[in-house]
């Protein structure tokens, strides 16, 4: 095996009131692709900011290249030849791909103009080679998020880098991005390159990994070659404790029909028609692109209906905005909390109940803070938020503790319907499970919860019923004994369910 390009040995790092990193190693070899596990709020993130610079480690060693370093920030790391691909978008809508890819390193001639010929010719290579059918000159707020994020592996992969992190890089991917992204991935690894791959979705830790360091409460707990672990060892080690199942679907007794949408019509919705009970899950499946978030944005008002009806227990909806379906009892937890579902200046409290502010409001006007601060408690410990106090900073949360604010945010209104997009997006597996748990408490009181997921196996085991969403149709519905992972991807093609194999 080839020597280390990149060595981290016995990082801490503290903030005020907690110890974030202690003690952590990390080794990355040319060639091979080295998996961050963890759970969230495990050191991960901070981990690679120690790295690239963003802080500064209390205690141990950096080796990169042979040779100790201490990187004054991300800019110096990334002209040693360290680059990332950040979970979180760093994109500007308003800017072509091409702007943003070379965004303050535009190719300039001599005289110091922009060769734009050029540097759209560059950027084109770079999508082509990560199969992205845009041209570079495509203004990026016109993308989806999951295009918006091969932009951003693109504008990684431009550096060059030796090393280079990926952060949740398949988080808003179609599966076909994600092939096309495990290609790219493989040639890298063939150029002699280093990789440090940050991801929840297990099955990618043993589909593209060679190695996996594994951390737990900011602490070094294994570094271990992938095939001499199994999933449910490489879960033990993250969470510290066995999992007995992943997906604890519970059988509730089926009620009236709370929700019912009829030939509904909107901005990439086709005549969708749909109904959801009391007390049961509806998985909403489809590819990315077929049209599931425009429909349930429409659903809440966010997207003009041009067409259909929507009516809550029999009764017909007015929905015009998302405050109209907030106070009907509908209420919609985004798949982009960052744009979408939170505040990131605001803290976990204030965020936890935006939208139910009314809830803890007196007869006089008045905010009953002390209701406020009991309930927001309650939902930090029930979701196991890990955050230093309710009054910090969500922006300062890690990817996986803003994802269980945001749904708190969403249940604090106590909905009859909850709709539920990417709920576990950036979650890890430990948490996934109690959120699993709580959606199901909230399911027991006969909440109505619509799932949308990209992840076949969450789906196939939360759902009581699945419906399948293609070019903004329903293509097909299945009962949870009757549903398999064939049958969803034939309606997710375009075939119906009496095509369906």
């Amino acid at each position: 095996m080839a020597h280390p390009i990149l060595h981290l040995a016995g990082i801490e790092k503290s903030f005020p009131g907690v110890k974030a990193l202690d003690g952590v190693n990390l080794t990355v070899t040319p060639g091979r692709v080295m998996a961050l596990v963890g759970e969230n709020g495990a050191g991960k993130s901070t981990l690679m900011k120690v790295l690239t610079g963003i802080y500064r480690a209390d205690a141990g060693t950096i080796t990169y290249d042979g040779k100790k370093v201490a990187f004054p920030g991300p800019r110096h790391s990334q002209e040693a030849g360290i680059g990332i691909i950040h979970q979180e978008l760093n994109l500007l809508p308003e800017l072509t791909i091409a702007e943003n890819i070379f965004l303050g390193r535009e190719k300039t001639s001599r005289f110091g103009r922009i060769l734009w010929h050029e540097m759209y010719a560059e950027a084109d290579r770079l999508l082509a080679r990560l199969g992205v059918p845009h041209s570079a000159k495509t203004r990026l707020g016109t993308l989806g998020i999951g295009a918006q994020q091969m932009v951003e592996i693109a504008k990684a992969l431009s550096f060059e880098s030796r090393v280079i992190i990926m952060d949740e890089p398949t988080d808003a991917l179609t599966d076909t991005e994600t092939e096309a992204l495990f290609t790219v991935i493989e040639e890298l690894k063939a150029g002699g390159r280093g990789i440090v791959y940050i991801s929840h979705r297990l099955a990618e830790i043993f589909a593209i990994c060679d190695d996996v360091t594994v951390l737990r409460d900011g602490k070094f707990i294994a570094e271990r070659p992938v095939p001499d672990i199994d999933e449910e060892t490489l879960i033990e080690m993250m969470v510290g404790r066995r999992l007995d199942e992943q997906y604890p679907r519970v059988q509730t007794p089926p009620e009236e029909t709370s929700l019912t949408v009829t030939d509904l019509a909107a901005c990439g919705v086709n005549g969708a028609t749909f109904s959801v009970k009391r007390g049961e899950i509806l998985g909403v499946a489809g590819l990315m692109g077929s049209g599931r978030t425009e429909l349930m944005r429409a659903v809440i008002g966010a997207n003009p209906v041009t067409r259909g009806t929507i009516r809550l227990f029999g009764a017909p909806l007015e929905i015009k905005s998302p405050k109209d379906a907030i106070d009907a009892g509908v209420a919609y937890i985004s798949e982009d909390r960052k744009a979408d579902g939170l505040v990131a200046m605001l803290s976990v409290k204030e965020n936890m109940t935006l939208a139910a502010l009314h809830a803890f409001s007196t007869a006089t006007g008045r905010l009953n803070h002390e209701a406020e601060r009991r309930a927001v408690d309650d939902f930090i410990q029930s979701f196991a938020v890990k955050t230093p106090s309710r009054n910090q900073a969500v922006g300062n949360l890690s990817g996986g503790n803003q994802q269980k604010v945001a749904i708190a945010k969403g249940l604090m209104t106590r909905p009859k319907v909850l709709i539920l997009d990417e709920p576990t997006r950036g979650v890890d597996v430990g948490a996934k499970k109690e959120i699993y748990q709580l959606i199901n408490t909230f399911k027991k009181e006969g909440m109505s919860i619509l799932l949308i997921s990209s992840e076949m196996p969450e789906i196939l085991g939360m759902s009581d019923r699945i419906i399948v969403m293609h070019q903004g149709r329903v293509t097909g519905e299945f009962s949870a004994e009757d549903a398999t992972q064939e049958l969803i991807m034939a309606c997710a093609v375009g075939r119906t369910e009496t095509d369906a194999p």
